[in-house]
């Protein structure tokens, strides 16, 4: 296992050190962290390789349609 610094603010250390206990330690949230942002990475990339190729197929968004959806919806 190998071994990275990383330099913090005074914010970001209040934060770590809130959530250190629940994964066993300053590195098992660091851990856990870093494997959050990869898997938030890969459904960003999959959606918008999704995206890409519905596009491809069905042409691009209708942008008066989504506006009537969104008021339909109250979105």
């Amino acid at each position: 296992m190998s071994t990275t610094t990383v330099r913090l603010n005074d914010d970001d250390e209040q934060i770590l050190d809130r959530l250190a206990p629940e994964f066993g330690g300053r590195s098992g949230a660091i851990r856990r962290a870093l494997r959050n942002l990869a898997a938030d990475v890969d459904r960003r990339d999959a959606l918008g390789s999704f995206l890409e190729s519905w596009n491809a197929e069905a042409g691009p968004v209708d942008e008066q349609a989504v506006a009537a959806m969104a008021e339909r919806y109250g979105l």
